[in-house]
């Protein structure tokens, strides 16, 4: 589930927020000749590609044979790679959910480096016992607007308004896209972005100092714990994917950017033992960085996220002193980012090396206990 908050605007609001780079049960049909009312918003690439996606998969349900197919496959795996699994459907299906795949990796900004990143799973648990007495499902995709109410399709290609909230009795199908493998790709992307555009990160100018740092052994800051608040989440959507931006300056006196995955982190409420690594402070000229917690959004371009952030912080320039750079970093962001699914999470402020123990993120939303730790040489 995903912690998110809206952005806040100025300078004072924003350095209170923090730093940088998610009725009723309802099972009405919506009438063919009726719209909903709700004020229209942007539709992204990526949420437009999903809910073509779910229609397509909703209307090839119509085959028993291949109906029989998917709900083998859902009931026997968390989620399933439906664009491998329609080779062997009837139809345009393939060639639909091909074309869908293709049009969510670019509008990511990945290209082909993270393959196929359309998923189906089961909605919920509760669905399994309807579904597996042979209730024909409708098919939803996951899409990033957090309105009251998500549009699910039958096979008959009526659509039915049901409760972002509460899951329904009826089994629904979730289109999704794979939120893990997305992120991996990303952060891929991410760095050779953010080097590209001549900001520091974590690509061979970090591994040749690691190689440097390596005969004598380097210091770092590890979390031992770490914990995000509850927040309510739609039923839709499935386990956050949480990164974190670690920012500061580098050993040459420009800014730099390390992307730091945390895979592990996928349910607020819950505390997490981690011991990984935040902070390599062979990388950095002061003993003060940063630290900004993400959320990979279904939206997030990466290729623009890189180019924001580099374009901002290119014009802070060493004073002889650490510079705070999560305001930064967040002012970067374009505003249509943050209108209907902000996918920052919290952020923590001057990280030193020595820092041991608890420190809670500025945005209030989590919490992260921290320790030096030496990583010495073989």
């Amino acid at each position: 589930m995903r912690p998110r908050f809206p952005r806040r605007r100025g300078l004072g609001a924003v350095a209170a927020c923090v730093v940088a780079l998610s009725v009723g049960q309802t099972l009405t049909a919506l009438p063919a000749t009726a719209a909903p009312t709700p004020a229209p918003t942007p539709v992204s690439a990526v949420d437009a590609a999903q809910d073509r996606a779910a229609r397509a998969v909703a209307g090839s349900l119509a085959d028993t044979v291949w109906r029989a197919r998917v709900r083998t496959a859902a009931l026997n795996s968390p989620e399933v790679a439906i664009t491998s699994l329609a080779a062997r459907a009837r139809g345009t299906l393939k060639s639909t959910l091909t074309e869908a795949d293709r049009r969510i990796a670019d509008a990511k900004g990945l290209g082909s480096k993270a393959g196929s990143l359309l998923r189906l799973r089961l909605g919920d648990d509760s669905m399994r016992a309807a579904l597996a007495s042979g209730t024909v499902p409708w098919v939803a995709a996951a899409t990033t607007d957090d309105g009251p109410t998500v549009t699910a399709y039958d096979s008959r290609g009526r659509a039915h308004a049901i409760d972002a909230r509460r899951p329904p009795s009826h089994p629904v199908y979730v289109v999704d896209i794979d939120a893990s493998r997305a992120l991996a790709a990303g952060l891929d992307v991410l760095n050779e972005e953010l080097a590209r555009h001549g900001v520091a990160s974590a690509d061979r100018t970090s591994r040749r100092t690691l190689g440097e740092a390596a005969a004598a052994g380097f210091w770092t800051t590890r979390i031992t714990s770490v914990r995000l608040s509850n927040d309510e989440e739609p039923w839709i959507k499935g386990d956050a994917e949480i990164y974190t931006l670690v920012t500061g300056f580098g050993l040459d006196g420009k800014v730099r950017v390390d992307p730091v995955d945390m895979p592990y982190l996928d349910n607020d409420g819950t505390v997490y033992r981690p011991n990984q690594i935040l902070v390599n402070w062979s990388n950095y000229k002061y003993n003060l960085a940063d630290a900004v917690m993400m959320e990979e959004d279904g939206s997030t371009n990466y290729r623009e996220l890189a180019k924001a952030i580099a374009t901002v912080l290119l014009t802070i320039a060493d004073q002889g002193a650490y510079v705070p750079l999560v305001n930064a970093v967040l002012d970067a962001i374009p505003d249509d980012w943050w209108t209907d699914d902000p996918d920052y999470v919290d952020s923590w402020y001057t990280l030193a090396r020595a820092d041991n123990g608890t420190r809670n993120g500025a945005r209030g939303n989590g919490w992260m206990t921290v320790e030096p730790y030496f990583v010495s040489a073989f």
